[in-house]
């Protein structure tokens, strides 16, 4: 079985709705990490004080094929209706593991048994 490790970084406000969106297709676990972003345009500013907003990192280890669907829902939340992009959602091919769940592995057997 080969896996992918799909990296989200969505606007803080719209963490919930991004982790719901992969759970509905079929993401387990993750781990979510606060971050900030630092952008190439001009910062937003309020009395002289500059603020560039808060984003969630959402990290998930995937089987392969699953991924994309889970890349797809995420890239709804952050694209809404085609808009400007508020954040960014990308895979990476997964080469070695260790420590995943036994019933996770379970999980995306099943899921791929279903698909076939």
């Amino acid at each position: 079985m080969k896996f992918s490790v799909l990296v989200a970084i969505v606007p803080e406000d719209r963490e919930q709705e991004a982790i719901d969106a992969a759970r509905n297709e079929g993401a387990g676990g993750m781990t979510v990490l606060s971050g900030r972003g630092i952008s190439n345009s001009a910062k937003k500013s309020f009395f002289g004080l500059q603020y560039d907003g808060s984003q969630v990192v959402l990290l998930m280890v995937l089987e392969k094929s699953l991924s994309l669907q889970v890349m797809k829902a995420v890239q709804e939340v952050i694209m809404p209706d085609g808009q400007d992009s508020s954040g960014l959602v990308f895979t990476v091919p997964l080469e070695h593991i260790g420590g995943i769940d036994a019933s996770q592995l379970e999980k995306f057997e099943q899921y791929v048994k279903e698909c076939m």
